[in-house]
């Protein structure tokens, strides 16, 4: 794997390469991202209109967001730099039946050997865990075609984040790993909005992903950004 930039923590890499064969068990530690998935295609696919359009899905995991915009109709391009990652991915397209490019490769040497390839690009729950997020925001920028939206998940920094994220979330109602949250990295929507105008994307729509420890249920909330949030940001221009 060729690369000219790689933006990642070798810790974190590790580490989730080491669960990779349960991505697709929805009882696993990544439980949350399978219960979470239907409301974040929704909102994508609300705003982007998915059928037909060429996506790229940043740091795609096993593939749980990229195999569900494929059945929606896009033309899925997942990218990874974990190869336990990708490898999962791949083989459950067999399980599947869809069609998913995947590969191996940073979002920063994708940017430079393809600008402006994509209709749309996503990056889900994944700046929070690389050491320069406003580098993968850049990449962003580059790979999307002109009007086209980018779609940014991540944690904000607060008290109340530290309480669910990390107290709640790990070592209370215990689902997920301990460890899998370093609360120094998560972001605050006024730093993500900064890095979006520093990369020349305008930030389109904010809204919180909330969840009710009663009924075990998500949701999206706009007025409540304390702790998961989704962001849809536009690359200026016309296609």
């Amino acid at each position: 794997m060729s690369d000219i930039h790689l933006n990642a923590d070798p810790a974190e890499l590790k580490k989730f390469e080491s669960i990779a064969s349960r991505w697709w068990d929805p009882t696993s530690e990544f439980r949350p991202l399978h219960e979470i998935n239907p409301l974040r295609l929704d909102y994508i696919d609300r705003r982007a209109g998915l059928a037909g359009k060429r996506v790229l899905d940043v740091g795609c995991g096993g593939g749980i967001l990229s195999e569900a915009m494929a059945a929606r109709g896009a033309i899925v391009t997942g990218i990874d730099l974990g190869e336990a990652n990708i490898e999962v991915a791949r083989l459950h397209l067999l399980e599947s039946g869809l069609d998913v490019h995947y590969r191996c490769v940073s979002i920063e040497a994708l940017a430079v050997e393809q600008p402006a390839a994509f209709d749309v690009v996503t990056c889900m729950e994944l700046l929070e865990h690389v050491p320069d997020p406003a580098s993968v925001i850049e990449a962003c920028a580059r790979l999307v075609k002109p009007g086209g939206p980018v779609f940014l998940s991540t944690l904000n920094r607060n008290p109340k984040s530290y309480l669910f994220a990390i107290l709640g979330a790990e070592y209370l109602l215990r689902m997920l790993p301990k460890g899998t949250h370093d609360y120094a990295r998560f972001i605050r929507p006024s730093e993500l909005d900064r890095w979006l105008r520093g990369a020349g994307l305008d930030l389109e729509h904010l809204t919180g992903l909330t969840y009710n420890p009663l009924t075990r249920a998500y949701s999206l909330d706009p007025h409540d950004v304390a702790v998961n949030y989704m962001v849809c940001a536009r690359r200026p221009g016309h296609a």
